[in-house]
């Protein structure tokens, strides 16, 4: 029996979709208006390879990635107006996070029979209030371990160390642990290549386009399908 629930943050625990959507837009006409001469199609174009790029390497520094953008465009945007779009930009999704509503509960019912962890990327965030976690405390309290990775020279999921970090400061094996999470690479092949036991939400409130994979990894659309699954109902 699985001794261990450990959980991703973002499109897992918390809803996010409409503040990515929203800051990312928000960003690219920000951008685009302070660069000259540069077609708005070329622009989008660059853009989205260039993302693509650094998500592809776990490089989700948005300002690291607007700075590319540029030099790839051949034009020059001041840092600090960068550090300033970046604030703004995690301002915007924060202000749109909503907590799963069946999270609490799921989180409640599971704990009374076993242990809670959770491993989330750092998305890049520098300075301020430092991870998004640390604006829900009520969710933050239910975990007795919590790996950054991105953080402390962690590497980024789905490099294997946050996740045997997490296994050893909790002195437990892979095979007793499920790992729950929303993204393909990032989660479910992360914590399998681990050893761990994966499980895939694909939250049935989220609008995403899914990778389409032939997967014998449980697949569920909320989180109270969890605590049946994990025998804890």
């Amino acid at each position: 029996m699985a001794k261990a629930v450990i959980f991703d943050f973002g499109q897992t625990l918390v809803d996010s979709a409409d503040g990515f959507r929203t800051a990312e837009r928000e960003a690219q006409d920000r951008i685009f208006a302070a660069l000259e001469g540069v077609a708005r199609n070329r622009f989008i174009d660059v853009y989205r390879r260039v993302r693509k790029a650094h998500h592809e390497r776990s490089r989700l520094s948005r300002r690291a990635i607007w700075r590319s953008v540029c030099d790839a465009l051949q034009r020059s945007i001041d840092d600090r107006r960068l550090v300033a779009w970046e604030d703004e930009y995690w301002e915007r999704v924060n202000a749109l996070t909503r907590v799963f509503p069946e999270a609490p509960n799921t989180l409640a019912t599971l704990r009374a029979t076993h242990r809670l962890a959770l491993i989330s990327n750092t998305q890049g965030q520098v300075g301020g209030s430092g991870h998004r976690l640390s604006a829900f405390p009520d969710l933050e309290r239910a975990f007795e371990c919590i790996i950054i990775a991105g953080e402390d020279g962690v590497p980024t999921k789905p490099d294997a160390e946050p996740f045997l970090r997490c296994l050893r400061r909790m002195k437990l094996d892979p095979g007793e642990c499920f790992y729950v999470g929303d993204d393909y690479r990032f989660d479910v092949c992360g914590s399998r290549d681990v050893g761990m036991r994966p499980v895939w939400l694909k939250h049935r409130s989220v609008r995403r386009n899914w990778p389409e994979i032939d997967t014998d990894v449980p697949v569920i659309t909320s989180l109270d399908e969890l605590p049946n699954l994990c025998g804890a109902g």
